[in-house]
């Protein structure tokens, strides 16, 4: 569909997306599924328009840079990334709704999102990153931005555990403190239940609440639009 000579504005469009492209089939290309894989993120960076192609670029990027380094630095990496990048703004201004749960591609589109679009955002990233799902979960829980005593008010973060099982206290990912803390660190939040791609928890500890995906509709949808991007 595209002709043998292009018009010098459509080479100059085309060809961040080509070297997109490049970058991602350098960080997936040992197996013909992940170069599946990168070309499907390619494509709904590209769909989307030039700030979510260059929020990509960078992202895998980062990736890349990143790939052999220690949990600790791609946590990092990836916390200063999305907490640098994205601008902290409520889901009304963005999305006309009270509550909106971004994918990965759809907030770097967009360059602004709340709690929950940052946690999952890094979720996802450092899935990519090769940090396994049973080290991660998203955290509900009721922050007390003012101190004790104060107000509480609805938050999500990013936890960390260095064990798979979950056991441990976690380390905190979270868009309000750039500085990661374990969760002794963080007595202004008080967790109320965590969840990945694989289960659901009370609180952050080991005792199985159900499904996320029948329990957490929202949740549902996001991993259904990360797996269209390409994420899973």
């Amino acid at each position: 569909m595209i002709k043998a000579v292009l018009r010098p504005w459509v080479s100059r469009l085309l060809w961040p997306l080509i070297c997109l492209g490049c970058l991602f089939s350098g960080v997936f290309a040992s197996t013909s599924s992940q170069a599946w894989i990168a070309q499907k993120i390619t494509l709904g960076a590209s769909a989307r328009g030039p700030q979510a192609a260059a929020g990509a670029q960078a992202l895998i990027a980062m990736v890349r840079r990143m790939g052999t380094q220690t949990d600790s630095e791609k946590l990092r990496a990836v916390n200063d990334f999305f907490n640098n990048r994205i601008i902290f703004q409520e889901d009304t201004a963005i999305w006309g709704a009270e509550d909106y749960w971004a994918s990965p591609l759809e907030l770097l589109e967009k360059g602004r999102g709340d709690c929950e679009d940052y946690a999952i955002a890094k979720y996802f990233s450092l899935l990519a990153l090769g940090i396994p799902a049973s080290k991660l979960r998203l955290v509900y829980a009721q922050a007390h931005l003012g101190g004790p005593g104060s107000a509480a008010q609805a938050h999500l973060v990013l936890a960390y555990y260095g064990s798979s099982k979950g056991e441990g206290l976690p380390s905190i990912l979270d868009n309000l403190v750039d500085e990661i803390r374990p969760s002794s660190g963080r007595p202004d939040l008080t967790p109320v239940f965590s969840f990945n791609s694989e289960s659901l928890w009370q609180g952050v500890g080991q005792q199985i609440a159900g499904d996320p995906t029948i329990r957490l509709s929202r949740w549902r949808d996001v991993l259904a639009k990360a797996r269209t991007e390409g994420f899973l």
